[in-house]
Parts: structure tokens; sequence; C-alpha cells
């Protein structure tokens, strides 16, 4: 099987850390590392931006819009600290991937990184958990039916709940009997028709409108 080469560019972070994952990418026959400097940060977007973060604060915010939604590159971000109000706000923000940094290995992030490549996105099971009960909180007393026609349909509930399990595509198509081309047909269909940005921010949608 070919290696699909990924273009990846590495941003903030303290140097060891930097350092030290640049140095295991540069190790990867598909991944191609892009420096980058405060003067190219306009350049040609890469395939896959990385950002090393502690914390989401507002120009954390701000920087990951850009990524994600300006430049419509395909983002993992690497955090210590993220409630659900924060994790809304990124994954409007378009990003892809969320890795915890205590779990940030270089395999881990190298596995993202390919997950990010291919368009599939991938959010720590306790996360979504904890969203997924703060939705539920709030709908309860205020859900407002949904109007006619955008409605998920049943095909592609059943494609978003193994998404939130975080199941790849091909895991997804054999849980369903789906051919790959069929599972990213679907999930491409219900991120344009209720223009979500991601996989992720699909999820976030069915979960707060309350469909899984």
């Amino acid at each position: 099987m070919s290696l699909q080469e990924i273009t990846v560019a590495i941003h903030d972070g303290d140097p060891l850390s930097r350092a030290g994952l640049i140095g295991y990418l540069e190790q990867q026959r598909d991944i191609t590392v892009v420096q980058r400097t405060d003067a190219t940060e306009d350049a040609r977007a890469e395939d896959v931006a990385v950002l090393l973060v502690d914390q989401i604060d507002a120009p954390t915010a701000t920087r990951l819009r850009k990524l994600g939604v300006e430049r419509a590159q395909r983002v993992v971000l690497v955090t210590s600290e993220l409630d659900e109000e924060q994790l809304e706000l990124v994954l409007e923000a378009g990003v892809h991937t969320i890795v915890w940094r205590h779990q940030a290995t270089a395999e881990r992030l190298v596995k993202a990184i390919h997950a990010a490549g291919r368009g599939e996105s991938e959010i720590p099971g306790d996360l979504l958990r904890r969203l997924l009960s703060q939705l539920g909180r709030m709908r309860r007393g205020s859900a407002v039916p949904p109007e006619s026609g955008t409605r998920p349909t049943q095909r592609e509930i059943n494609v978003l709940k193994l998404v939130a399990k975080g199941l790849d595509t091909r895991e997804i198509a054999g849980q369903l009997c789906y051919s790959e081309r069929t599972v990213k047909g679907v999930l491409h269909d219900i991120m344009v028709r209720m223009q979500l940005r991601n996989r992720a921010h699909a999820v976030a949608f069915a979960m707060r409108e309350g469909y899984i």
C-alpha cells in the first residue's frame, strides 16, 4: 500500500516539546514537517496543523479559527485543559482532532496526524461524555423541535453514533456493512446540509440536538 505524503506544521509549544516532536515526525516516510515562523504564518496552508497549548484562551481561540476556518486546515489540538464550553468553541473553529497533553506520545500524535490527514476526527472519550452530559442538561425543558427537512436521516444518525464512539471510516463501514465510500458520502452529506465543519463538529451538533 503506497503512502500519501502529509505536510505538517507545528505551532506553539515549548521548545523542547516542539523539537522532540519535529525530530520524530521527520523520521516518518510519509510526513514532511514545514517550519513556520511569524513571518511565514500566512503562507500556503499545510495538510495538517498541530497546535500545542496548555489551555484555550481568547488568543488561542482566534488562532484556531484562523487555521481551521480561514485557512481550511485540518487541525490537531494538543492541550492540557478543555471544558465543555471550550470544546464547542474549538469544534466550531474547525478543529478535527483533540489529544490530551498527558496522552500525547510521539506515536499517538502520528496516529492523530494520519487521521486528520484522512479528514477524520478523534476526541477523547471522557471529553465527549462530559459534553453529552452537559448538553443533556441544557436540553431538558428547552428542547425546540428541529425545522422540517433538517433532521438527520436514520442512516446518518447510525454513522454519527459510531463516529462518537471513536471508530474510523473502515471500522464504521464494517459495523454497518457499508463501503468506506458510502460512509464518507453520508458524513459529507450531513456536514454540507447542516453547515458543519468536520466530523467532530457533526457529533457535537447531533448530541446538542438530541439525535444521539
